[in-house]
């Protein structure tokens, strides 16, 4: 299950790759407009920012903006920054291996051939969904139909 951290991380880059420019956007603005907690959203934004989503700006007119252009932050990237590890399990994890305590052999065990399938298919949709293809709005959409 995703949890908040990461769904509201995933709203606030979305609400920041919708605004014209590179103006700062104030935590705030961005909690109001996306029903998040603001103290929560500061946690997060910040996390952002030290994994090289996010620059920020002190000041009256500071906040948080985006270092890269949209299409250029990956998903899978923004997944693992957030949230961990993508795989369900351990043993089936690219970045974070571990072997399974429970399981005599990997090999033959039903369940890592399973959280492979659903490995691989959740990285390739997080491999080539980039914050530009999450961010676009029901306008953005009816213009592409």
């Amino acid at each position: 299950m995703l949890s908040k951290k990461t769904k509201y991380g995933l709203k606030a880059l979305s609400y920041l790759a919708r605004q014209e420019g590179n103006t700062p956007v104030q935590v705030g603005e961005i909690a109001s407009n996306e029903n998040i907690p603001q103290k929560f959203l500061e946690s997060i934004l910040l996390t952002l920012r030290k994994s090289g989503c996010l620059g920020s700006k002190k000041g009256k007119h500071g906040g948080y903006y985006l270092i890269k252009k949209p299409s250029d932050i990956i998903m899978a990237d923004v997944m693992r920054v957030l949230e961990g590890p993508i795989a369900l399990v351990p043993c089936v994890s690219l970045n974070f291996y571990e072997k399974c305590d429970d399981c005599p052999d990997e090999i033959s065990c039903s369940v890592h051939k399973l959280m492979i399938q659903v490995r691989d298919s959740t990285l390739n949709v997080f491999r080539n969904t980039t914050l530009a293809d999450v961010s676009k709005t029901s306008k953005d959409m009816d213009l592409i139909k």
